[in-house]
Order: C-alpha cells, then structure tokens, then sequence
C-alpha cells in the first residue's frame, strides 16, 4: 500500500541531515549530472599543479577523488563538522585543511597557488582568487547557476524578485571574475532536471538544503506539504530543474 502522507513527512522529518551525503533520497529523488564530469576534469588540473588551493572544500569528498595531488595541496572550510572529515579524508593523502570563515581575505600570501578550485562554492571573492593565484595560474570550478530549484523554491514562497532570480548567473560571475584581473577561458552552463518521487524526498532535501527555503519546518509549511503530496499522486513527480555552470579563468601573466 502506498504510504500516507503523514508516515512519509514524518520520517522524512527525523532522519538526520548531517554531512552532504545525499543517497537517503535514493529510489526517492533523481537529479541529472553537468555532461562536463567535473571531478575528472579537476583531477587533471591537479595532476600538472605545483600548488593548488581547493576553496570551501565540504567534506573533502569531491577534492579527494582526484587520483593525484600535486606536492602542495590545501583545503579550506568553515562549518566544524566538515572540516573534521575533511580532515580524516585529506590528511592521509597529504593534503592540508585549513580552517577559514569564507570571508576575505584568503589566509594565504599573494601568488600562493597556481591553481585554485572550487566546487559549490557558497560565496566567491574574486579579487582573492586573482591575489593567491601566481601569473599565468588558472581558477577552475564548478559553480550553482541562477535560479537552481527555483521551482520547489517557489511553490513554497511564491514568485521571487528578478534580482534575486538572476543572483549567481554565470554571465554576471564571468563580468566579475574578468574585473578582477582573470581571463575567462571557458564558461559552460547546463540546466539539470530533478524528479521528487515523493513528499518525504521534499522535506528531506528542504531540510538538508536551507537556502532553498530559508527557516523550513514542516509545521510552518504542512498545508502546502499536503498539496505537493495531492498534486504528486494526481500528476507523478514533482519536476525542478538545477543549474549549474564551469568556469575557467587564468590570471595574466
């Protein structure tokens, strides 16, 4: 029997969202991947690097899937229980993770590093990116684009401001980065279907994710829950659509 609404929400409510693993939602939700394969292309930067920097580096997970770090390799993050595993993850391997509150500057000398990464990062400071980075040194990262689930965003806040929709896009990142001193050399977006099965897979991804809908609870937004759960099982899958986009940029030399 199809579970109730209730049963899904509650479960969904009290699983812990600690950590980035996402494959609680496996079976529930599916999200297409960016055709470029980031991990692999970072991994070849890293390979041919003399001093690389990986900014706001999570949990260490995609950093440490790169089959070679070159002889000097950094990390940095802020949130505790990131930094510990990334700990755990990266120091075995030789790399160094330092603790850093996302704000600038950069706890690095100007010219430190000859590439720098980044995956998701939450906030960009350009013009720290261009200080560490030595001449001729490339940023290389995957960013979230505008307006990424703004479906599920949304439904649950109504339609948002045009500025605060067009925040992140990829041509407004490419002017900044270009301003700071960097030459973009590749810039590629791809917008990302998502399917949200069911109601708990929503609570689930809300609650884990809390900029989507900022002070998400289930009490605050339980009618709209049951709507989404009626309009699921009347129509199939809740659809959004992630975006995300590359970006290569190299300071002159």
């Amino acid at each position: 029997m199809t579970r109730s609404f209730e049963e899904m929400v509650a479960e969904a409510d009290s699983v812990s969202v600690d950590g980035w693993d996402f494959s609680w939602l496996d079976g529930r939700a599916t999200e297409e991947r960016p055709t470029w394969g980031y991990q692999r292309l970072m991994g070849e930067r890293l390979a041919m690097a003399e001093a690389a920097l990986d900014i706001q580096t999570g949990g260490g997970e995609v950093l440490a899937g790169a089959s070679s770090f070159p002889p000097v390799m950094v990390a940095t993050e802020s949130w505790p229980p990131n930094v510990a595993q990334a700990t755990a993850l990266l120091h075995p391997r030789g790399a160094v993770v330092v603790v850093d509150s996302d704000e600038p500057p950069l706890p690095f000398a100007d010219e430190a590093f000859d590439l720098v990464t980044s995956r998701h990062p939450a906030t960009v400071w350009w013009e720290e990116i261009a200080r560490v980075l030595r001449s001729g040194g490339t940023y290389f990262a995957q960013h979230v684009g505008h307006a990424s689930v703004f479906e599920l965003v949304e439904y649950f806040l109504g339609r948002q401001p045009d500025e605060i929709r067009r925040a992140r896009h990829y041509e407004d990142e490419s002017a900044a980065a270009q301003a700071a001193g960097l030459e973009v050399m590749d810039i590629r977006f791809e917008s990302l279907r998502i399917e949200f099965y069911d109601i708990g897979s929503v609570v689930y991804f809300l609650r884990k994710v809390i900029w989507m809908v900022p002070g998400f609870t289930v009490e605050q937004y339980r009618d709209r829950l049951r709507e989404l759960h009626e309009q699921i099982l009347r129509e199939g899958p809740f659809v959004a659509h992630s975006s995300r986009f590359l970006i290569e940029a190299r300071k002159s030399g």
